[in-house]
């Protein structure tokens, strides 16, 4: 007689009825949906975190980059301010000096001294180009970067927004 009324009952419980199936089927659809939904954005926001890691790796080689540049061509400028008081100081000698040999000699020795301030001046030029270029470079990376935190801003305020509305 006990198993009657349990079994009565669980049959009661467990209804077969068309609307609740189909309304249990609506809403196993709908969680399936949200479960899509919810990977395509954890794989996409993978994707741009992955993209972000990359991207501040460049930023941090282009920044190298530029150091290194600056560093060269301070190295040049320091060369070549040497090179131009040994110009100077060489130039003081020949003025004092009144031997014609002499002279000669301190003539000869300005003039490679002055071929050799062309040669660090035109090196400077090049230095100053591939710092401009490092310069550029840098912040067109840096740029790149915040583009991807921007985007990565969005999608995590996108995601707090899809929870909240789900959660009501």
């Amino acid at each position: 007689v006990g198993f009657g009324i349990c079994g009565a009952a669980f049959a009661q419980g467990a209804s077969t009825d068309p609307q609740t199936l189909q309304a249990i089927l609506t809403e196993v659809r709908a969680l399936r949906q949200e479960l899509r939904i919810s990977l395509t954005r954890v794989q996409s926001t993978q994707i741009l975190l992955s993209r972000l890691q990359m991207q501040q790796g460049a930023v941090a080689r282009a920044s190298e980059h530029l150091d290194e540049a600056r560093s060269k061509l301070a190295e040049i400028q320091v060369r070549q301010r040497e090179v131009a008081g040994e110009v100077k100081r060489l130039e003081d000698a020949m003025s004092a000096e009144e031997n014609l040999q002499q002279q000669k000699a301190l003539q000869d020795r300005i003039n490679h001294v002055k071929s050799e301030l062309e040669v660090t001046g035109d090196t400077e030029q090049q230095r100053q180009a591939t710092e401009i270029q490092a310069e550029q470079q840098l912040r067109a990376e840096q740029d790149k970067l915040s583009a991807l935190e921007t985007q990565l801003d969005e999608r995590i305020q996108s995601m707090g927004n899809s929870v909240e509305q789900s959660g009501r």
